[in-house]
């Protein structure tokens, strides 16, 4: 038996230009952290004399003898992949809800790929862990996704991330000491009560993105603009540059935001947020707001009908807190 705790991320600058479609032609980057909420999978291989082949839990319970009659996408296609000679039986838990903008699809992929590494006995690095993990959900399963997330879940920490035109990448460490945890403390995160899946959303704007190349370059250079402002504690002015990096995520395409998440921004504007965002590809799930924590008391206490989850940051990728397979 594996289990594995594998971090969700919040993406602060540059979503976007770690599809495909854009760093094959001009390069990316992104500023981004994990946090304290978590993807656990428990992972075993089930003995002979099991009532069936295959037990995946998550929203639903499938018990099944083959392999092509797993429902769930992920797990049905890595197991193809990895043809273990036994049964298996994988069982999700995660902190905070799917379909939610903080990467919890690719936290899922990483997680299930270095269980199922380390039952194979295959000792891999991260990065190797990271590209697998792409290839996975851009090649396998075909999906209209960046490569932050897997690489943000693999290694965990605050970091800064460069993609070259081949889509290799290398990370730096965003070092700002104790500073952090004062950083940490004027942000808010709001759950907005939609779920959406992230490949759809994405799928209908990443593909004209080069008809936004202004908007993106934009979206670039505020990748540097936040580290550096960071890195001097301009916490104020990095709240700020959010509010003009959703100003050019919404540009990309209608179906980044609504009525609701408008209301609910404009909200936290007149609350005291000096700027925000929705978190992953829009549509909905999780807004990460920079408010000075003196408004945050009162904001919480006028917030009606959406969720505050407290957070910190982490600095931890996906590993490995049991492994009775040695």
């Amino acid at each position: 038996m594996l289990i594995t705790k594998t971090p969700y991320r919040i993406s602060f600058f540059g979503g976007g230009t770690d599809y495909p479609e854009w760093y094959k032609k001009n390069g990316g980057a992104f500023l981004s952290t994990t946090i304290d909420k978590y993807v656990y999978l428990t992972v075993r291989q089930l003995p002979k004399f099991a009532d069936s082949n295959y037990r995946i839990v998550w929203s639903k319970v499938e018990t099944v003898n083959k392999i092509k009659n797993i429902q769930h996408n992920v797990v049905r296609e890595m197991l193809n992949a990895f043809k273990f000679k036994t049964g298996m039986e994988v069982h999700y838990q995660g902190d905070l809800p799917a379909r939610s903008g903080m990467g919890s699809s690719s936290s899922f992929v990483v997680g299930l790929m270095n269980s199922f590494l380390n039952i194979k006995k295959k000792n891999i690095t991260k990065k190797d862990l990271a590209k697998k993990s792409i290839y996975f959900e851009q090649k396998t399963l075909k999906e209209v996704v960046g490569l932050q997330d897997q690489i943000s879940a693999t290694y965990g920490g605050f970091n800064k991330v460069e993609i070259n035109k081949k889509g290799s990448f290398k990370k730096k460490k965003i070092k700002i000491g104790n500073k952090i945890k004062e950083f940490n403390k004027n942000l808010v995160l709001v759950f907005t009560g939609i779920n959406r899946t992230a490949n759809e959303i994405a799928g209908q704007y990443v593909h004209n993105l080069k008809k936004k190349e202004y908007e993106m370059r934009e979206i670039a250079e505020q990748v540097k603009e936040g580290e550096s402002l960071l890195l001097n504690s301009q916490f104020n002015d990095f709240g700020r540059l959010l509010h003009e990096g959703w100003k050019f995520k919404k540009s990309l395409g209608k179906i980044v935001t609504n009525k609701k998440i408008d209301e609910l921004y404009e909200f936290s504007l007149k609350s005291g947020a000096l700027g925000g965002k929705i978190l992953g590809a829009g549509g909905g799930g999780f807004m990460l707001l920079y408010m000075p924590k003196n408004k945050i008391v009162n904001f919480k206490e006028n917030l009606k009908k959406v969720t505050v989850v407290p957070f910190n940051f982490s600095e931890t990728g996906s590993e490995i807190l049991l492994n009775t397979e040695k």
